[in-house]
């Protein structure tokens, strides 16, 4: 099984080591053959390349089974031509393996629920997927950008534009994943003010009707779905939702499980599938080893059970994440009273020996 290693930059490298070093002990414990490919991607790769997404990583990507990245981007190329900024990269490789679908899902573990700045009876239950269309959209639609009109008044626009094979495609994909957790999907939208919502809508459930009628399926407004997320995040099993709202709900729904740094994502397509912790860089800290690998190590378990076929293995890994934290280990962003502090290297070495 081939995997491209993407540190990228900040914290990323530290991160990424950590959860290598979980994989290699679900390898050795599952009978599995993992072969490794680092390759440069964000600032560091302009920094020995000159462009942030070189061909050499195009290449490694589309050939691996899986790509795992940690983080790109930083202070030190904020000035940068527009066009060749780190963050350019993740554009590149979503169009180069064809990533149109993000998940993330948002499990609140009971030893950080104190984190959470809901009440513990509402996060009590919350295990939710958030299952995102990645490609299409108002981010990928015509941008004008800002200029005066005929009456001279400056004005800017963006088009929001979706077709019925790509709403089709992200709602189908909502719906199996639905078949293996709770049976409930919640699309979400603005159809009372949007035409490309109103299709959405209709072609989402023509598609429940006629293919997962087993599936409960339900509508709510983005705004209305945003407010039910601090009401009750119970209540929801798996969130349906295009690019912009879901680029939206899904940064309000990290914040319920307390930190940032335990929660994994994917983005998946009809190929090579990427994996990533949702935090940032963090180059303020980078190279103090006290980045928190967790969410890093979980992508790496999303990667066994989505990429790798690997469902054993990838349990395996969160369940030892869960007695890591059980037994009060934690890296200093989680670590209070009574627990023990340890380091990024340390956090991996933890999880892959209780794997083992």
């Amino acid at each position: 099984m081939r995997i491209t290693l993407l540190p990228g930059d900040g914290i990323g490298p530290e991160i990424v080591e950590a959860a290598v070093e979980v994989l290699d002990a679900a390898a050795q414990k599952y009978n599995m053959n993992l072969e490794y490919d680092r390759q440069l991607i964000g600032g560091a790769a302009i920094d020995a390349t000159g462009h942030p997404f070189p061909e050499a990583t195009v290449k490694s990507a589309q050939a691996a089974d899986a790509v795992l990245l940690g983080a790109v981007g930083g202070p030190k190329w904020d000035n940068v031509e527009p066009t060749l900024r780190p963050e350019k990269a993740l554009l590149g490789i979503r169009k180069a393996l064809g990533l149109y679908c993000n998940l993330r899902p948002i499990k609140v573990s009971r030893f950080v629920s104190h984190l959470s700045p809901l009440k513990d009876e509402r996060v009590a239950n919350a295990d939710l997927l958030i299952v995102r269309e990645l490609t299409g959209g108002i981010y990928f639609g015509t941008h004008n950008e800002a200029a005066l009109d005929e009456n001279g008044v400056e004005t800017a626009s963006d088009i929001e534009i979706y077709s019925r094979p790509e709403v089709e495609r992200i709602a189908k994909f909502a719906f199996e994943a639905a078949k293996k957790r709770k049976g409930k999907v919640t699309s979400v939208d603005k159809a009372n003010v949007l035409a490309s919502s109103r299709m959405w809508r209709r072609i989402t459930a023509e598609l429940h009707d006629k293919d997962y009628a087993e599936v409960e399926l339900n509508n709510l407004y983005v705004d209305n779905c945003a407010m039910q997320l601090v009401l009750n995040p119970g209540q929801f099993d798996v969130i349906l939702t295009n690019n912009i709202f879901g680029d939206i709900l899904s940064d309000e729904a990290s914040v319920i499980a307390g930190s940032i740094g335990l929660l994994p994502s994917a983005s998946l397509g009809d190929g090579t599938g990427m994996y990533e912790p949702i935090h940032g860089s963090a180059p303020d800290i980078a190279g103090m080893g006290i980045a928190n690998p967790l969410g890093t190590i979980l992508s790496a378990a999303m990667m066994l059970r989505y990429s790798l076929n690997a469902d054993a293995a990838a349990a395996a890994i969160e369940e030892a994440v869960e007695r890591v934290l059980a037994k009060g280990y934690r890296t200093p962003d989680l670590a209070g009273a009574g627990l023990t502090k340890v380091s990024t290297s340390e956090m991996g070495r933890l999880v892959a020996e209780e794997l083992a």
